[in-house]
């Protein structure tokens, strides 16, 4: 018997799929990052990483700061990007949206003045993709999983639910031999 389900992605992996389309907006060229918000199966807000909102875009400049190389370049200026996860926190709050109790999906492990603005923000759930954290980071980040203030999840996408996903991003889906037929 045909398994039809087996590249229908679970919730985990449509929520992380919704993370890294975010991630395509972003305008940070060192780490690309997408962020998903999620209550009750319902997505409550997106955000992707980059400037402030009316601040340069680093994709246009090239650069976070004028004059470097490449936005690591100093040693003592910052990035000027805003982090994803605190985009989509911000757009909740912006609207008036509540996130006790939700889940975040991000393509990036958060930092941890972003994993503390989640714990603030009510979010009881972390989905990541790719690992962020080290050393003494980790044992920050272990305290507050330790204290039961928030799960983390590492989690992939099955390999068939990533091509058929990039198949519908590619090709038209709604659609039966180059006809819509009702």
């Amino acid at each position: 018997m045909i398994d039809r389900e087996e590249n229908r992605p679970s919730w985990d992996e449509y929520f992380m799929l919704m993370a890294k389309l975010a991630a395509t907006r972003s305008t940070c060229l060192a780490f690309p990052v997408g962020a998903v918000i999620v209550k009750n199966r319902q997505v409550l807000a997106t955000g992707y990483n980059g400037s402030p909102s009316g601040s340069v875009h680093c994709t246009a400049q090239g650069f976070c700061y004028e004059g470097l190389s490449s936005c690591d370049a100093s040693k003592d200026l910052p990035s000027r990007a805003v982090h994803a996860e605190a985009n989509a926190i911000a757009l909740a709050a912006r609207h008036g949206i509540s996130t006790e109790g939700a889940t975040i999906y991000v393509t990036l492990e958060p930092c941890i003045s972003c994993l503390k603005l989640i714990i603030s923000a009510g979010i009881k759930e972390v989905f990541y993709e790719t690992n962020f954290n080290i050393g003494d980071r980790l044992t920050v980040r272990d305290y507050y999983v330790q204290d039961g203030l928030i799960k983390l999840h590492k989690m992939t996408i099955r390999d068939g639910v990533a091509v058929k996903s990039g198949e519908f991003l590619t090709n038209p889906v709604s659609v039966k031999d180059g006809e819509i037929t009702r």
